[in-house]
């Protein structure tokens, strides 16, 4: 049991470790891709951070089974090369053994993976949709920043506020320059104004931007034929809001919903169900992968092991790809599953048996 808690500890801190950083580096690009279209006005700063927050299980999902496979080759690859793993090995801990210890951790990682690819995962990606639905519906002013020249995500306007009270929707100091089509003919349409505010009629439900004390000026840039107009009260209608429908794309649908589906409905369900497996062969596949001889190194076989576990992936997504185009059988995921589990235990069993067989052989040749 205390070698059990010492490989376990150490699997899982170098796991740890491992996933933290790819989870850095991929929410740091996400971060940024969020940060850029807040920029644009498509969405609300305050958003970003929940955005973030509902894609976090679709990324730990694909995040921790390559966090577990590297953890298992850096702490086990250390142990071989600080000779700890030939002390035990003395002690009569065979490869059957570090195998079943090393599926304890495994088993813990396949459970988060499964919870998050069956569970969390989905009601993340439909919530998103959601708030993204909603986004579409709110208003360009809904979310202009005051103090900055700001495109409009609708249409060809630029707007500018100096001063904008959010809590009660008045505005100062408001510039509006759009393109318009006036009869036939495409115009510059400018329109200033002291102050705004939103107004949202009781009956109808029409919601307006109401500017008062300003003027309106139409006319392209380099003709003399141009308007003027003053007003006192002066009244531009919003988008209507369309109605939240629930989201129904395929990778937000509960898992549930798959059971008795289409066949792709059943290739996105197999493909939740083939990651905690994925999980579990990585594991196996990391044990013989990690034994390394001291003079090669600690990282000798881990760019090898990595793009064996990028092939893994890679051909695991390809056929779910297949299923969902094609129609094939969804049985084609678990053969590949079946294909990287013959070749996990082939790794762990074959590797001694061709090393008596060629220890035989080296014995007849010197006789």
């Amino acid at each position: 049991m205390i070698i059990f808690r010492y490989l376990a500890k150490e699997v899982l801190i170098s796991m740890a470790a491992v996933t933290l950083v790819l989870l850095l580096i991929i929410m740091s690009g996400r971060f940024i891709s969020y940060l850029s279209i807040a920029a644009a006005g498509e969405i609300p700063m305050e958003a970003v951070f929940y955005y973030l927050l509902f894609r976090l299980p679709g990324f730990l999902e694909l995040i921790l089974p390559l966090g577990l496979f590297l953890g298992i080759l850096l702490s086990y690859g250390r142990l071989y090369l600080e000779s700890e793993m030939v002390v035990l090995q003395a002690t009569g801990m065979s490869q059957r053994r570090l195998t079943m210890y090393t599926l304890g951790p495994a088993l813990v990682c396949a459970l988060l993976v499964g919870g998050m690819s069956l569970y969390l995962s989905p009601l993340g990606a439909n919530m998103t949709e959601i708030m993204l639905q909603k986004q579409r519906n709110i208003g360009e002013f809904d979310v202009i920043s005051e103090g900055r020249f700001q495109a409009m995500p609708r249409g060809n306007r630029v707007t500018y506020i100096e001063k904008l009270d959010k809590a009660s929707g008045s505005m100062k100091g408001v510039f509006i320059s759009e393109k318009v089509t006036l009869g036939d003919k495409e115009q510059a349409v400018m329109v200033v104004a002291d102050q705004g505010r939103s107004y949202t009629n009781p009956e109808t439900g029409v919601r307006y931007l109401v500017l008062d004390d300003g003027y309106r000026y139409e006319g392209n840039p380099g003709e003399a034929d141009y308007r003027q107009i003053a007003f006192e009260e002066y009244g531009i209608r919003l988008p209507d809001q369309q109605p939240i429908q629930q989201v129904n794309k395929l990778y937000s649908l509960p898992s549930s919903d798959l059971v008795n589906g289409t066949a792709a409905q059943q290739a996105q369900l197999h493909w939740r169900l083939s990651l905690p497996m994925l999980t579990l062969i990585v594991a196996l596949l990391a044990v013989p992968l990690s034994k390394t001889n001291p003079r090669q190194g600690r990282y000798a076989k881990l760019i090898p092991s990595i793009l064996l576990y990028m092939t893994y992936l890679m051909l695991l997504t390809n056929v779910r790809k297949y299923i969902e185009s094609d129609g094939g059988a969804v049985i084609l995921l678990w053969l590949v599953h079946l294909l990287y589990f013959a070749l996990a235990i082939g790794l762990m069993y074959l590797d001694g048996s061709w090393k008596k067989l060629l220890g035989r052989g080296r014995t007849q040749h010197a006789a």
